[in-house]
């Protein structure tokens, strides 16, 4: 599966859509978060990479001038209160908030299912970036406007065996996305939905299959790539997509199409 190395983006050469732009980014420190600061940072923004252990992030080891760490635990109100108190004293704005910090939990029907495992995922998938929205939105609404991406995921549609925590939590940050849209359209705050498919990620680094196995069940016959989930993410976040929002777009391969 993925490492966590830092590699230049395969898809386009830096671009200047986020050029003077302030990024928060949750989960920062591998797979899509990583990749998704990578660009941003790539079309000139300066992100926050919130993480529970921002020291191990690649891009805060090698010391990118970009790079704002700052320990964020989603869970923890305390730790996201901090994060926003930085942004605000800092920079005195922000401009996009991307909730990637997430988790796909234990295995079990709903009858087995451990209480601290379902309450872990939930805390993490769907109190976490609620908690991160109601932090940052202020900064916003003071600034005249931004926008919110919440990575979300095809359990938000499909069925995963065995998954009872997982698929819930993902419908209901896809629903919360929607909420949000709506309540600050008027106000200039853009929220959309990524749902990723199968990507080759650390997360998938519990799988018992192979990428390839895991593969095959893509019509696209492969895992997506970080690279490509931060392209749509980056997409939504800028300007170019200022008549989009309260949306879900899904990457993945064509899962959800069959």
């Amino acid at each position: 599966m993925s490492t966590d190395a830092v590699s230049p983006s395969p898809l386009t050469a830096a671009g200047t859509r986020f050029t003077g732009k302030i990024a928060v980014v949750t989960g920062s420190g591998s797979g899509i978060g990583l990749a998704t600061a990578q660009r941003l940072i790539a079309e000139g923004a300066t992100v926050i990479a919130a993480d529970r252990d921002p020291g191990k992030n690649p891009l805060v080891r090698e010391g990118n001038p970009a790079v704002v760490p700052s320990r964020c635990d989603v869970t923890d109100p305390s730790q996201i209160d901090q994060t926003a108190a930085l942004v605000r004293e800092r920079f005195g704005r922000v401009d996009v908030l991307v909730n990637n910090a997430g988790l796909t939990g234990g295995i079990g029907r709903v009858h087995e299912y451990d209480m601290n495992e379902y309450d872990r995922v939930m805390n993490t998938n769907v109190r976490g970036p609620f908690l991160m929205m109601r932090a940052l939105i202020p900064l916003m609404l003071e600034t005249g406007g931004g926008s919110i991406v919440n990575v979300s995921s095809i359990g938000a549609v499909t069925f995963a065996p065995g998954s009872s925590a997982y698929p819930p939590s993902k419908a209901a940050l896809l629903m919360m996305s929607k909420q949000t849209a709506i309540e600050y359209a008027k106000d200039g705050i853009r929220v959309n939905a990524v749902c990723p498919g199968l990507v080759d990620t650390p997360i998938l680094g519990d799988a018992t299959d192979t990428a390839e196995q895991l593969g095959g069940f893509v019509p696209l016959g492969r895992l997506g790539k970080p690279e490509e989930i931060a392209a749509l993410i980056a997409h939504l976040a800028s300007d170019e997509a200022g008549f989009t929002t309260g949306a879900a777009f899904f990457a993945d391969g064509g899962h959800t199409a069959v």
